[in-house]
């Protein structure tokens, strides 16, 4: 999966917080995940984007409560993002082997 941002398509709005993205990011990668066959464990591949290094400290608890028993190899690029408001954006690539 690509692009996913942490926009909450059941409200139609993005948290205000990298950490609130973030865990709306994870809500939407479950579901893709499920409709597919697979599960967060079959995550092998991260790509995390950030749009500023400050913010990475509160986003780490979110990656840790998420990622951190599955250990994926993982890319974190600070860039800008589509919007202002985007603050994290994640492409993650599951594998079953």
């Amino acid at each position: 999966m690509a692009g996913v941002t942490g926009f909450d398509y059941s409200t139609m709005t993005l948290p205000d917080t990298i950490a609130a993205q973030a865990r709306q990011c994870f809500v939407t990668i479950d579901s893709a995940l499920q409709d597919a066959g697979f599960t967060r464990a079959d995550i092998v591949r991260v790509t995390h984007y950030v749009t500023d290094r400050a913010l990475v400290d509160e986003l780490k608890p979110v990656l840790s409560e998420h990622l951190g028993s599955i250990r994926p190899a993982a890319t974190m690029v600070i860039a800008d993002l589509m919007t202002p408001e985007m603050l994290y954006e994640i492409e993650v690539t599951a594998f079953k082997g």
